[in-house]
């Protein structure tokens, strides 16, 4: 959700709202002093003059909101300058961004680049965009850091789920075996030096969608940021994204929607969040209740209803540790 100064607004997703935290200031009239004091005082108040020349320009800051759908959710802007003119180029430029991975990295588009993938054959190197090739180390970095509790190689296990969740009957063994099989982030070769992807299993295809709207948040946040607007948050899904604080304040405060008792707000200056889980996504078979989320080890949905919210540096690690650790249930 986003800041709207002291209003708490509902937020579409795992996350309630944001709003910036409520520090104020104060200023002490003192009594007059004798002459050496004075002009101690005299020169403490230029040097708090010029340290105060500072202040007026985020003083006038507005508040500048932008939206739009994107990635099956939508991605709502913040952002705190003087120039709309500035907001809205930075915000034109962010979506552009945002929209970019979303057209190389998704497995709901037809012609990415991600899914060009799977209809090559495997064990012969394959050249990767700039753009994309980034990403899937990224993805790779957090597979190995959470043995595989995260796994951009789920793809066919993923394109599996889909049908059964639609059919909402389970595939056969025949099926999940195969998909399992080719299954596995130690699959997938990355040559940095030649900025190529190999599949070492046939049937292997890619699925970003644990980290991909993290990235995209990020990569956002980095726009507005290369134009000198820092005081600004990125919400997607369950996804915030945030820089400096708004003026006059030193955090955001994110109130977080989780099962079973309220959790206390979290406190972040350039730093994201994200909670993952089967609040809303899950689907019962045969008087089983199944998520969205798959579990690695069976191809299927997780049967145990599970959320977790996860703070870190970036919104691609929270978002990706996020989902490892709904799996993992630890």
């Amino acid at each position: 959700m986003e800041p709207f100064g002291s209003l708490l607004l509902p937020f579409v997703g795992f996350l309630g709202f944001v709003v910036p935290s409520p520090f104020g200031h104060k200023v002490v009239a003192q009594p007059a002093l004798h002459e050496p004091t004075r002009k101690m005082n005299r020169r403490r108040t230029l040097q708090i003059l010029c340290g105060a020349s500072l202040l007026p320009s985020l003083a006038r800051a507005a508040e500048f909101s932008f939206e739009r759908p994107l990635m099956g959710t939508l991605f709502k802007i913040t952002t705190y300058t003087e120039n709309k003119g500035l907001a809205q180029k930075a915000t034109t430029e962010a979506f552009a961004a945002a929209g970019k991975i979303n057209s190389l990295a998704s497995d709901y588009i037809a012609d990415s680049e991600l899914l060009s993938f799977s209809k090559l054959p495997h064990g012969k190197a394959h050249p990767v965009s700039g753009t994309l090739f980034p990403l899937l180390l990224q993805a790779q970095y957090f597979a190995r850091k959470t043995g595989g509790d995260f796994d951009p190689t789920l793809g066919p296990m993923t394109k599996l789920w889909r049908e059964s969740r639609r059919r909402k009957s389970l595939p056969t063994p025949e099926k999940l075996a195969a998909a399992i099989a080719a299954s596995g982030y130690g699959k997938l070769h990355l040559d940095e030096s030649k900025r190529t992807l190999t599949f070492t299993a046939p049937g292997m295809r890619l699925d970003l969608g644990g980290i991909a709207k993290g990235q995209a948040a990020d990569a956002m946040l980095a726009v507005f940021k290369n134009h000198g607007l820092p005081r600004t948050s990125i919400t997607c899904g369950g996804d915030v994204r945030v820089g400096d604080p708004p003026p006059g304040k030193d955090r955001w405060t994110i109130a977080v929607k989780t099962t079973g008792e309220p959790k206390p707000p979290l406190e972040l200056v350039n730093a994201a969040v994200s909670t993952s889980g089967d609040l809303h996504q899950f689907i019962e078979i045969d008087g089983q209740r199944y998520s969205h989320i798959i579990d690695p080890r069976t191809g299927l949905g997780l049967t145990e209803p599970r959320t977790a919210t996860v703070t870190a540096g970036s919104s691609a690690a929270a978002d990706a540790l996020a989902t490892a650790a709904c799996v993992d249930g630890g």
